[in-house]
């Protein structure tokens, strides 16, 4: 089991039967804010991302389009999957496909442990199946189908006709493990995350669980069952698998328990089968359960869940393109509560990008580096004897630097840029009512022009660190404008959690030109988006 310093976190893997949007997007970035704070502040972390490439509906989407499912696998990782882990700039450790032979081997022990343990048998099945959600579905998520679906029955989630199977079978005996679970819960509130989705959890625990359909015959893509040839591992067996396949289950025990347990970043549609079935199979494994399952909100267009198959799927590059990556991850991690529901609106990106990034942070960083290069031939001036309006700055900077390495703690992010925008407000308006261009007018006033722009750029510099997790690319160009040593985001150069300690900006530092971190974007351009 890992140490208190490791911080080992996971994104779903994603299935490659289309392309990502920004509903996925929304969870990479979330996962990679997460780690980079970690990573920056010192602790042993890991993120983790993937692919999910078995299955029956990854096997009807290549007959579909003319192929295997291995090379439409290949296709849309090389060409889709991978390329947005660039275009919103995630700095993953590991990416996991499920086709990997290091995953497909170690599924494989570890479903032969549970058979040999006696967790697994062979039964008849008989339920009605969703292939989009690749999972026998529970009565509460079966409704009656409307439209050109009326007399069926359809998924909840999917509006699609589900298909009645039957089939002989695997089954994990999960209905022993009932107890033991909700024993976790009342242990550990904290396990389930947030409180909406532990309280689902556990109502749905409390209703008694059925073993669990493990392994499929009816097709062949997939991990071969290794006592049965005939059969293949249930998709969601295989793929929760990856979690532990990827950080060296069954094959490097030191790697393993350095990083295991995770905190494991799921979509509320998914949260059962990472809260319930996922536990209970590492409990029959005598494995440890993960550290946290936060399940977060859906992203939402019109009222209803990012969905390519009802068209309201929006294609990450639509955003990035002519926002940018930063504000992409900016938007998303500010506007929504991580946890709930959030709706999408391009009005609203564009309204806080110019005023939030561009006229908040971008002209602040602008103002500041202009006016230390114009009054002090581009070098950062010491302070002098600070004034009551000086150490409430860094009051503000202090307290919004622990409240956001607070929040993040809690998954918070939302809350943490909350934290931290409250620095951003208070140098503009600590500058505004110090006026330096007045000051710089009275040569009596030196001392206190100084004092004022070393405090401006000085509150730069740890927003600087703050942010970097978020808007990596704009902070590390003010990173090179501020003239800093060491690299941002290194921990060498600036450890996170000592961001809110004053004065790690040394008098005498040459200052560089600064281009405006979030230019202007015209009217016509948003329109056209």
């Amino acid at each position: 089991m890992s140490d208190g310093s490791s911080f080992y976190i996971t994104t779903p893997i994603f299935y490659v039967n289309d392309v990502p949007h920004i509903g996925h997007a929304y969870t990479e970035v979330a996962a990679d804010v997460l780690a980079r704070w970690h990573r920056q502040a010192g602790d042993d972390t890991w993120l983790l991302t993937g692919t999910d490439e078995h299955g029956q509906k990854i096997l009807r989407t290549a007959t579909a389009n003319g192929t295997t499912p291995q090379e439409w696998a290949d296709k849309l990782v090389t060409e889709e999957w991978l390329p947005l882990l660039k275009t919103i700039d995630i700095a993953n450790d590991d990416f996991i496909r499920t086709t990997d032979e290091r995953h497909e081997v170690n599924v494989q022990k570890f479903l032969q442990k549970l058979y040999d343990d006696g967790y697994i048998y062979a039964g008849e099945y008989e339920a009605l199946y969703c292939v989009g959600c690749e999972e026998f579905k529970p009565q509460s998520e079966i409704v009656d189908g409307t439209g050109e679906y009326e007399g069926q029955k359809v998924c909840a989630i999917h509006s699609k006709p589900l298909e009645l199977l039957q089939e002989k079978n695997y089954f994990f005996r999960m209905s022993q493990f009932a107890d033991r679970l909700l024993a976790l819960y009342e242990e550990r509130p904290d396990f389930v995350q947030p409180e909406s989705a532990r309280n689902e959890v556990v109502s749905f625990v409390r209703q008694g669980l059925s073993d669990l359909s493990i392994s499929r015959s009816s097709f062949d893509w997939g991990i071969k069952v290794p006592w049965d040839e005939s059969h293949v591992v249930y998709v969601w067996f295989d793929a929760l698998l990856n979690y532990i396949t990827a950080v060296g289950y069954g094959q490097d025990d030191e790697e393993f328990a350095r990083r295991w347990p995770a905190n494991h970043l799921v979509g509320k549609d998914i949260l059962r089968f990472h809260a319930v079935i996922w536990p209970a199979m590492l409990m029959a494994a005598g494995l440890d359960v993960p550290k946290r399952v936060f399940g977060h909100g859906w992203l939402l267009v019109g009222g209803e869940k990012m969905s390519k198959s009802k068209l309201t799927g929006i294609a990450p590059t639509q955003i990035t393109d002519t926002f940018g990556s930063d504000a992409f991850r900016y938007y998303f991690m500010r506007a929504i509560n991580f946890g709930q529901d959030g709706s999408f609106s391009w009005e609203d990106l564009a309204a806080r990008y110019q005023a939030e990034l561009a006229n908040g942070f971008g002209n602040l960083a602008s103002r500041v580096i202009a006016m230390v290069t114009r009054y002090f031939e581009g070098i950062v001036p010491p302070a002098g004897e600070y004034q009551p309006v000086d150490l409430a700055v860094q009051e503000v900077v202090r307290t919004a630097a622990d409240d956001a390495d607070a929040a993040i703690s809690r998954l918070a992010i939302h809350d943490a840029l909350t934290a931290i925008w409250r620095i951003v407000d208070e140098l503009n308006g600590y500058i505004t009512e110090q006026e330096p261009w007045s000051l710089a007018k009275d040569d009596a006033q030196r001392e206190r022009l100084g004092t004022v722009l070393y405090t401006a750029a000085e509150g730069l510099r740890a927003l600087g660190v703050l942010l970097s997790p978020v808007i990596p690319g704009a902070t590390a160009k003010l990173w090179e404008a501020l003239g800093v040593e060491g690299e941002l985001g290194a921990l060498t150069a600036q450890p996170l959690r000592t961001a809110g300690h004053w004065g790690r900006l040394p008098a005498g530092t040459e200052v560089n030109g600064l281009a405006a971190l979030f230019p202007r974007i015209d009217a016509e351009a948003v329109a056209a988006v």
